[in-house]
């Protein structure tokens, strides 16, 4: 039993001045700190188990000797009854900001979380067109759904309610759409406007319940022209006397990607070093280019008209705007020919594979693409630029070259199709 000093009425309590702790009775380990400053207020200092602590009540006057009373002895009620007073006040507190934060998530809708997760990414984004993308794609599919739910009550149902009705018919499209579900969610998650796991998940989640998607949306290579028919393709290539044409005879012959070839600008080129250099924010892995440039590459440059004030190689109708990936694969449909462009680096590649000793790495450096894991790329310092020269001389050889009789014997012939 804790001892209790001897009680202090009003007015003595009104004349403690020493800076101190000072005992006033009534209830054990009622106390009046005075600080050295003179500011007065209540501590009561008691024991739970094996921890002391001392626990404020108030400053004092505004907090009354009687009212400081009623105070420590609720305090020593509720020791009494087993609860720690201390863990009590910071539960409630918790309590207090779990509703503040619960009723500011209410606030965030599926919508603004997307909106607010595209505009935190966006200068990250290799272009406009991706952000786009984004929005467009989470307009149709996930906004008529989810969009105004707060994103903290979006479970398992509700992102099969738009992943389901289209995973077979359209998988590639509602994949890319349930992956930005999963990120936008992923956000809100960390600033802490929904908790638990994410309902958009693939592995361990949606995987039990929706089909395989290399059952339902197997992948299909693009279109390609074989290799051993792109001696007669590229000659009907080089009778078609339009900008277009010519971008596409430059992106076989390059082994670049369309867009790469279609936004290129003149301040890219050194005609004099036959160098290409294509900088990172136009690269789909965000890494400088260097393209080696095959002398019919060169030629094919030097004969293009150069417009004052046009800094694209292959402009569009209007100034300052780029042909478009659809004006490329008119040009190969109107050939007759069932192919598209990005086909041509699948024909690229299989004929370094099939055709030339040139290894792998060599190869995928051509094509811009990424070369082993990332402690392979980061020591790899080297772009094999002087193979690759060589590789790219002996591919603009290979398709301006007529192939030997029996290496295209049984090849169908590069016809226009009957409309």
């Amino acid at each position: 039993m804790p001892r209790i000093a001897e009680e202090l009425g009003p007015l003595q309590v009104k004349r403690l001045t020493t800076p101190g702790y000072h005992a006033v009775g009534h209830v054990a380990g009622l106390m009046l700190q005075i600080s050295n400053s003179g500011t007065r207020s209540w501590i009561l200092r008691v024991q739970v188990g094996v921890k002391r602590r001392e626990i404020g009540l108030g400053a004092y006057p505004g907090v009354t000797l009687a009212m400081a009373h009623e105070k420590a002895q609720a305090v020593r009620d509720k020791i009494d009854a087993g609860i720690d007073p201390v863990v009590e006040r910071l539960e409630a507190r918790e309590n207090i900001r779990e509703q503040q934060q619960a009723a500011k998530a209410l606030a965030w809708t599926f919508r603004r979380c997307a909106e607010a997760y595209i505009d935190a990414k966006k200068s990250g984004w290799r272009n406009e067109k991706h952000g786009k993308q984004w929005i467009n794609t989470l307009k149709t599919y996930a906004f008529p759904t989810l969009g105004e739910m707060p994103v903290g009550t979006i479970k398992l149902e509700h992102v099969l309610a738009v992943v389901e009705p289209h995973w077979v018919t359209i998988n590639e499209t509602i994949n890319r759409v349930r992956n930005r579900i999963e990120l936008v969610l992923d956000w809100a998650t960390v600033h802490r406007y929904r908790n638990g796991d994410n309902p958009a998940r693939w592995k361990g989640n949606l995987d039990k319940l929706l089909a395989a998607r290399s059952v339902v949306a197997p992948v299909v290579g693009h279109r390609a022209v074989p290799a051993e028919d792109m001696f007669v393709f590229m000659q009907r290539l080089r009778q078609i006397q339009t900008m277009g044409a010519r971008c596409l005879e430059f992106v076989i012959l390059t082994a670049c990607r369309s867009g790469e070839a279609r936004l290129a600008i003149w301040d890219e080129i050194d005609l004099q070093r036959r160098v290409w250099t294509i900088p990172a924010n136009r690269m789909k892995a965000m890494r400088e280019q260097r393209v080696p440039l095959s002398l019919q590459v060169v030629a094919l440059l030097e004969n293009l008209p150069r417009m004052v004030d046009e800094p694209l190689i292959f402009p569009g109708r209007k100034s300052g705007t780029p042909l478009s990936d659809m004006t490329l694969t008119k040009i190969i449909r109107d050939m007759g020919v069932d192919a598209v462009p990005h086909g041509f680096r699948a024909t690229f590649s299989s004929w370094v594979a099939s055709s030339t000793a040139y290894p792998m790495e060599v190869r995928e450096m051509a094509l811009a693409h990424a070369v082993g894991n990332d402690t392979v790329t980061a020591y790899q310092r080297d772009d094999l630029f002087k193979k690759r020269r060589l590789l790219m001389k002996e591919w603009a050889n290979f398709v301006e070259t007529t192939p030997a009789p029996d290496e295209h014997e049984d090849a169908p012939e590069l016809v226009p199709k009957d409309k």
